[in-house]
């Protein structure tokens, strides 16, 4: 049956991620005096060109004479273009393979490298429609062919025009002369492409902006390398998570939104009607009663190693997956304690406050070396743990204890119990977990079996320590020294004012929850979560996620990726493959992984399927969530 539907597409930003003759100056004028003026007028120069704010004609001409291009520089330009291929382009090589016949390139470009671009592609040479170079005998570019209709104001028109397409026509670009063509009558639609550029005035008279070539194929259900378009999938990131975090997730192509400060559950539940993936830190509280309005959410982000502060039993009936950073700030906090303790030990915020007042005490009185004292650690976890070693590098004799089972490195002492450690401890550091069970895990008695005289610090969870207990012993000189970096009420923002019990006491270190907030802790949780995000979504894997079943899957090939969340019956794997069975579904691989909730089945088939697969799988009874990888 003949293909009645065509797809013109404009080459410079939008088959590609550049404008061609920007990149052409750029190695052209490597050497030239005046390169960056010259590279500076030239992008004024194509802007205003694809806006319309210029005659092309005189726009192409001005550029040229910019250049001081010859002919032997475009084998370097062809093949810096080779890596600059819009990304949805390379994904979505199959739609081009598949419809290569009815795919026009038509562009105000050259086609000198234009053609050995698209030709990659499938692209027919006698479908690419575009300028070509003039040049004298020198091989300088001295011109272009001004017989060619691309060369003038409503080239692009006048081509389509001389082509006479029958059947439907549809144009992807970026630019005003894309607009044009169906201004002219000559297009059923216009699709602005923002994957690469975005112009407003394109923007206001597009039929449909399309972030992607998936999302063109969406809406045409020619899907084929992914099954939803990643533009469509909303990303809200709160209390300023580094940005490298937005770029990486912009660059995946979702629609990321930021909010520097935390919200609160109203607000919050207002917010993520539409949301797909939530990234938070400490502050934000995802609770049942927001969870309810997020019908959207499929994944989490702890932008911090803790998720107390997320309601992780509720996401796992609602089959959203929760990841963290579980190592990426441990170093960060490590240094704050035992900076803190050295600071402690000799006194130094007394003496500090005093220096600012003017007051000069210089004295060895109650200020103590930390070589040869003993630290006791209350949770020997990634933090702990670390805690210890840096500790007994500097000369502590280092206790710990946990309701776990761990192996002490160095020369740790493992503890029996809680009461055991405090009263062996010069120092006593809190590095527990947000459970409920630690609320108050350190109060008045806990405080009464401590060494007198011992240093406190808590830079684990506000919640664990009784702050009335705290202040108590600290004014009568039995803890003679507190660091804390959480409290149980804290700021949801920089504007509000901190109000605490314990502001004003002597040698007390207070510090605004900034164990984890270095560059370099903030930098490395950035990378990671969003990482574990995006495999998650394009893959189905579950590796570090701290509520889902962990999967570490192969990487999908020629086969497409059935993901299904279902509570943990029996049963369940039995009817998805009766599903497929009864439809001739051929089954790849498949893998499943259970907790005492869900099950967390992934089945790999072959190509050949119908939306009666889908339908059906959906409506497996028990099913939590079901969706479909390309």
């Amino acid at each position: 049956m003949k293909n009645n539907r065509h797809f013109v597409i404009d080459f410079d930003s939008t088959f590609t991620q550049v404008e061609a003759l920007d990149v052409l100056g750029e190695i052209s004028l490597a050497d030239h005096d005046e390169k960056d003026e010259r590279l500076k007028k030239l992008s004024d120069l194509t802007n205003s060109g694809m806006a319309g704010d210029l005659s092309f004609r005189e726009s192409l001409e001005q550029r040229l004479a910019l250049l001081n291009a010859r002919e032997k520089h475009l084998p370097q330009l062809i093949n810096r273009l080779r890596s600059k291929v819009s990304i949805s382009f390379v994904r979505n090589r199959e739609f081009f393979n598949e419809n290569h016949e009815n795919i026009y390139i038509i562009s105000n470009g050259f086609k000198e490298f234009i053609v050995p671009i698209v030709a990659e592609f499938g692209v027919r040479e006698e479908n690419v429609f575009a300028n070509t170079f003039k040049y004298d005998e020198e091989g300088r570019v001295i011109g272009f062919d001004t017989n060619n209709v691309l060369s003038s104001n409503n080239g692009k028109v006048e081509m389509l025009k001389s082509m006479d397409l029958e059947g439907d026509v549809y144009v992807i670009g970026d630019g005003y002369t894309d607009y044009e063509i169906k201004a002219a009558g000559l297009a059923n639609k216009f699709y602005a492409f923002t994957e690469n550029v975005e112009r407003n005035n394109v923007l206001e008279k597009a039929d449909h902006i399309t972030p992607s070539l998936d999302e063109f194929l969406y809406l045409h259900k020619m899907n084929k390398a992914i099954s939803y378009p990643k533009n469509r999938i909303k990303v809200l990131l709160l209390e300023n998570i580094h940005e490298d975090a937005a770029k990486i997730l912009k660059n995946e192509g979702y629609n990321v939104s930021t909010i520097s400060g935390a919200l609160d559950e109203e607000e919050l539940a207002e917010r993520i009607r539409d949301v797909s993936v939530l990234g938070i830190r400490s502050k934000t509280h995802l609770t049942k009663k927001v969870l309810e309005r997020a019908d959207r959410l499929i994944a989490v982000g702890a932008f911090c190693i803790g998720t107390n502060q997320i309601d992780l039993d509720e996401c796992l009936r609602k089959g959203i997956a929760v990841f963290n950073a579980p190592f990426s700030n441990t170093r960060s906090v490590v240094e704050l304690a035992i900076g803190e303790i050295i600071f402690l030990m000799r006194g130094l915020p007394d003496r500090i406050s005093e220096m600012h007042n003017g007051v000069w005490q210089k004295s060895a009185a109650d200020s103590r070396e930390v070589r040869g004292k003993k630290l006791g650690i209350v949770g020997y976890g990634n933090i702990g743990a670390q805690l210890s070693v840096v500790a007994e590098a500097i000369g502590f004799d280092v206790y710990y204890y946990d309701i776990m089972e761990k192996l002490a490195l160095g020369n740790a002492t493992k503890c029996n119990s809680l009461q055991e450690l405090l009263g062996k401890a010069d120092v006593v550091s809190l590095h527990v977990d947000g459970r409920q069970e630690n609320r108050d895990l350190i109060g008045e008695k806990e405080f009464d079996q401590m060494k007198e005289g011992a240093v406190f610090l808590n830079l684990s969870r506000g919640h664990v320590v009784e702050i009335e207990a705290l202040k108590k012993n600290l004014l009568s000189g039995k803890i003679r020294g507190a660091g804390v970096d959480v409290f149980p009420k804290e700021p949801k923002t920089n504007n509000e004012t901190f109000e605490s019990e314990l502001r004003g006491l002597p040698n007390v270190i207070l510090t605004p929850h900034i164990g984890g907030s270095t560059e370099e802790a903030q930098v490395n949780i950035g990378n990671f979560v969003p990482g574990k995000i995006i495999e998650y979504i394009n893959t189905g894997s579950t590796t570090n996620s701290v509520n889902f079943p962990n999967l570490q899957l192969p990487i999908l090939e020629n086969a497409h990726r059935l993901i299904h969340i279902h509570h943990n019956r029996p049963g369940i794997i039995a009817h998805i493959n009766n599903v497929l069975s009864e439809h001739d579904c051929n089954i790849v691989g498949q893998y499943l992984k259970t907790n005492e909730e869900i099950g967390y089945v992934i089945t790999d088939i072959d190509k050949a399927y119908n939306e009666e697969v889908i339908a059906e799988m959906k409506e497996i009874e028990d099913t939590i969530r079901f969706r479909v990888l390309y």
